[in-house]
């Protein structure tokens, strides 16, 4: 009696927890969105009978002249869903060339991700959905069958700062293999509102590394992703603060405090990693705001990168910019082309809107003397091009 009482209890609990593990397919729609055909059009599909319009907007429609933070910027456009008689909203595009996109829904005016897609990322504190068109170049941000690197999360003691702080780490493949070979380090610095996942989330940089590394086009390096939001010890939601909105521009970002204490990444990194710890092995790169960081850190310590990236720098001046770090610039470039460097290399997009900024930057730079590499693409301020400008960046480094 006491075998069959426990048999039965045993049933009850595993029918249970079958039930519970079937919990997230409840809702779920039987709908394939997007769908990528043969010609690499795309169909989106929205389930939402009751609705009176239905949008998709994405990176891969044309784009409109919105408001920003910065003023007048492009911004993806929007196109119109045609509802079936089974409630069922769809919207198919022309043939879309290679590329990693973007998208999200507006249903009722009301913004929504896609519920058929699992597949998201966050940039600041919006979620979009995400697909990809392979070939060319992005090839390069799939998962492609060949060696892969390791990516971690690891916690560092920042006394500058007064906290153990959080940041992202990629290891080459045979890393943990070969315990006697060391690596050159490239820092890879974020943008205002992102953190230390932006880079291996929006950037796509494991896979562009491995891609870069296996096909020979890339020397094996450790990639390191700090966060330069200086009052956070982590990403909203993974750290002390728990779970909260992110915000475009943290306090303190842009006065000094996050490059005068940069020192104690490098600290942790060739503590605790195999680095080869001289200025020919480092680099250090950024976007927006990390180019304006990876350029002032740079200048404040001379003897310590041989290798510098600007990606849509924000270089224009502020006004909270009044720290020991950002005085004597013009001296601090002339020291840092007298210390010497291996490459300086500065890229944008025609339509960005930081690119007077980094023609105004070049001018200084040509009037020192100062020599430096440029490349100028199509496109504004968006990760499209700042995946191209790793991309093409990691090849020229460490040579």
């Amino acid at each position: 009696m006491k075998k069959r009482t426990l048999s039965v209890l045993s049933m009850i609990l595993s029918i249970f927890a079958s039930a519970n593990g079937q919990e997230a397919l409840f809702g779920n729609q039987p709908i394939l969105s997007p769908e990528i055909h043969g010609d690499k059009s795309v169909t989106f599909r929205f389930l939402a009978p009751n609705a009176d319009s239905v949008q998709v907007t994405g990176d891969f429609l044309p784009t409109v002249k919105a408001e920003s933070p910065f003023g007048i910027v492009d911004a993806p456009g929007k196109a119109h869903l045609v509802k079936d008689g089974k409630g069922v909203w769809s919207y198919t595009t022309g043939p879309l060339n290679p590329e990693l996109y973007n998208y999200s829904f507006v249903v009722n005016g009301l913004s929504s991700i896609d519920p058929n897609n699992p597949f998201l990322i966050r940039d600041v504190a919006s979620v979009t959905n995400i697909f990809i068109i392979g070939g060319e170049q992005a090839d390069l941000y799939k998962v492609n069958d060949l060696p892969h690197g390791t990516v971690a999360r690891r916690w560092y003691d920042s006394p500058g700062l007064g906290m153990d702080r959080r940041l992202t780490v990629y290891t080459p493949p045979g890393y943990e293999a070969n315990p006697k070979t060391k690596y050159p380090v490239l820092y890879l610095l974020h943008g205002a509102g992102g953190d230390e996942e932006a880079w291996i989330e929006l950037g796509r940089t494991a896979q562009i590394l491995d891609n870069l590394i296996a096909s020979g086009k890339a020397k094996p390096m450790i990639v390191v992703m700090p966060n330069a939001n200086v009052t956070q010890d982590a990403a909203p939601g993974a750290g002390r603060d728990g779970y909260y909105k992110p915000q475009f521009m943290a306090p303190e970002t842009m006065n000094g405090r996050y490059e005068a204490n940069f020192i104690d990444i490098l600290k942790f990194v060739e503590g605790n990693y195999r680095v080869i710890a001289d200025k020919k092995h480092r680099a250090i790169a950024g976007l927006s705001m990390g180019g304006f960081h990876a350029m002032h850190i740079s200048r404040y310590y001379p003897n310590v990168f041989d290798y510098v990236g600007l990606f849509s720098a924000a270089l224009m001046p502020r006004e909270d910019a009044t720290g020991k770090v950002y005085a004597d610039i013009d001296g601090s470039l002339k020291r840092q082309k007298e210390n010497g460097y291996q490459l300086y290399w500065i890229a944008i997009g025609k339509t960005d809107f930081l690119y007077k900024a980094n023609q105004e930057f070049r001018t200084k730079l040509d009037q020192l003397a100062f020599k430096y590499d440029y490349k100028e693409t199509e496109g504004g301020h968006i990760w499209r091009n700042w995946r191209i400008y790793l991309a093409e960046f990691a090849p020229k480094i460490f040579r």
